[in-house]
C-alpha cells in the first residue's frame, strides 16, 4: 500500500497530527483502541491543557527547542477545538483544565477530526520492521507492507508498560542514525526501602506543601503511600531527583511554627504541641513524628510533642519548626516506567528541526511528543507539547 505519511502511535500526538496531514495519512498502532493514556488521564477526566503554558514548564537538555513549536499553537488553540466539538470544560488551580465528563471526549474529538481530514486508523495492527527503501519509507505489518515519503514516529516513551508503551520510537531514532539521551521515569512516586511512612498509607496533606530538591521547587498536596511518597508535589520533583540525593520538605510553608508555637504557649501553657501541631498538620502525621521524634526530628531524646507546651524552652521551638519546616528525605529509587506518568529525555533535540520536529539529514523523518527529549510538568503541559509539537510536524508535512 502507498500513502501519504505513515503516523507510528495512536496516542495524543498521533491523533492530532494525522488530523492535520488529513488525506493519505495512515496511523499504525498495535493497541486495540485509540488514545489510551488519554483515557486514564486526569483521573478519567483528561487534563488536556495548561493556560499558564511556557517554555519554563519543560525539561530538555536544550531549553530553547520547544519555545518555536509551543508558540505555533497555544493552549488557546487546543481550547477552541475543544468548544467546537462542545466539550464541556473546566479550570482547576493553576491554568489546569478538565473535561466536564469523561476524557473519552477528546480521544473521541481527536478520532472523528482525523478522519474528516481523510486519514486513516490501523488498529492492533503489530509492526514487524521499518526501513527506508531508497526511495520511501516501508513499514512492514502483519498486514502487508505500507510505504510513503514520509513517517512520523509519534510512539510515546516507556512509561506504564502495561498499557503496551515501549521503546520503539527510541530503536528507530537511533537506527536511522539520531541520537536518544539518558532516559528514565518522570513524574513518578519516591519509594523507600525501610518505609518510615507505611503506617501513614492514605494520609494527604489537606494543604500544599513545598518540596525542593534538584534546583527545583514546588508547592503542591502530598500523598504517603504503602510504598513512600506520592501526590503532586513528588511527582514534579521527580523529575529533577536523581539517585542518591535528598529532596527537602516544608510541610506548612508561609507559616511561622516557631512563633506559632511560642504564642500558643502564651495563650495555653498547658496545651500540647503535638495537639497544636494537629490544628495544621493531619493528626495520623502528628501521631507518627510525636512517636518517631527523635528519628524524624530534632535528634533530642528529651523532647516530645506531648509534652505541655508551657514545658517546652524556645529553643526547642526552633528545633520543632527547623524540622518541619526542612524535613529531610532521601528516598531509595522510585516506582519506575510502571506508574511514571511519562519518559524523562528521548529523542536529541540536536538532531530535530525546532520548527518542525524533522530528523536532521533524513528527509520526511518526524518524531513528536513524549518521544522527543522534552517533558512537562504535571498540569496538562505534556498534552500541550503533543499538540503542539504535532502541530509543527502536520503543517511542515501539508506544505511539502
Amino acid at each position: 500500500m502507498e500513502a501519504r505519511a505513515i503516523i507510528l502511535g495512536a496516542g495524543a500526538a498521533g491523533l492530532f497530527c494525522a488530523g492535520g496531514i488529513g488525506a493519505g495519512a495512515v496511523v499504525i498502532d498495535h493497541a486495540d483502541a485509540p488514545g489510551e493514556k488519554i483515557r486514564i488521564s486526569g483521573g478519567g477526566r483528561c487534563n488536556f491543557t495548561n493556560l499558564r503554558t511556557g517554555p519554563e514548564n519543560f525539561l530538555s537538555e536544550n531549553r530553547h527547542f520547544h519555545k518555536s513549536a509551543l508558540a505555533g499553537f497555544t493552549p488557546h488553540d487546543f481550547l477552541a477545538l475543544v468548544e467546537g466539538a462542545g466539550i464541556a470544560w473546566h479550570e482547576k488551580a493553576a491554568g489546569q483544565l478538565f473535561c466536564d465528563g469523561r476524557a473519552g471526549q477528546i480521544v473521541t474529538m481527536l478520532v472523528e477530526r482525523a478522519r474528516r481530514a481523510g486519514a486513516e486508523l490501523r488498529l492492533g495492527t503489530r509492526i514487524t520492521g521499518c526501513r527506508h527503501d531508497g526511495t520511501a519509507f516501508a513499514v512492514a505489518t502483519e498486514g502487508g507492507v505500507i510505504r510513503a515519503p514520509v513517517l512520523v514516529v509519534a510512539t510515546g516513551g516507556r512509561s506504564i508498560p502495561r498499557m503496551g508503551a515501549t521503546g520503539l520510537g527510541h530503536d528507530l531514532a537511533r537506527q536511522f542514525g539520531l541520537r536518544v539521551t539518558a532516559l528514565r521515569p518522570a513524574l513518578v512516586p519516591f519509594t523507600f526501602s525501610d518505609n518510615p511512612f507505611a503506617a501513614l498509607a492514605g494520609v494527604s496533606l489537606p494543604v500544599r506543601v513545598r518540596v525542593r530538591g534538584g534546583r527545583a521547587q514546588f508547592d503542591e498536596a502530598m500523598l504517603f503511600t504503602h510504598r513512600g511518597l506520592s501526590g503532586p508535589a513528588m511527582l514534579q520533583i521527580s523529575s529533577y531527583w536523581r539517585e542518591g540525593e535528598e529532596i527537602a520538605v516544608d510541610l506548612a510553608p508561609g507559616r511561622d511554627l516557631r512563633a506559632h508555637l511560642r504564642d500558643a504557649r502564651a495563650l495555653a501553657p498547658r496545651r500540647s504541641a503535638a495537639t497544636l501541631l494537629a490544628d495544621i498538620l493531619p493528626q495520623r502525621l502528628v501521631q507518627h513524628l510525636a512517636r518517631h521524634l527523635a528519628r524524624h526530628l530534632a535528634p533530642d531524646p528529651d523532647l516530645d510533642l506531648g509534652d505541655a507546651l508551657g514545658t517546652i524552652p524556645d529553643r526547642r521551638f526552633e528545633d520543632i519548626a527547623r524540622a518541619l519546616h526542612d524535613f529531610r528525605l532521601r528516598p531509595t529509587g522510585t516506582e519506575g516506567y510502571r506508574t511514571a506518568e511519562v519518559t524523562l529525555g528521548g529523542v536529541d533535540t540536536r538532531d530535530l528541526s525546532s520548527r518542525s520536529m524533522a530528523a536532521q539529514g533524513v528527509p520526511g523523518l518526524y518524531f513528536i511528543g513524549e518521544c522527543v527529549d522534552v517533558t512537562g510538568w504535571l498540569g496538562g503541559y505534556n498534552f500541550q507539547w503533543a499538540w503542539a509539537s504535532a502541530h509543527a510536524a502536520a503543517r511542515a508535512i501539508a506544505g511539502r
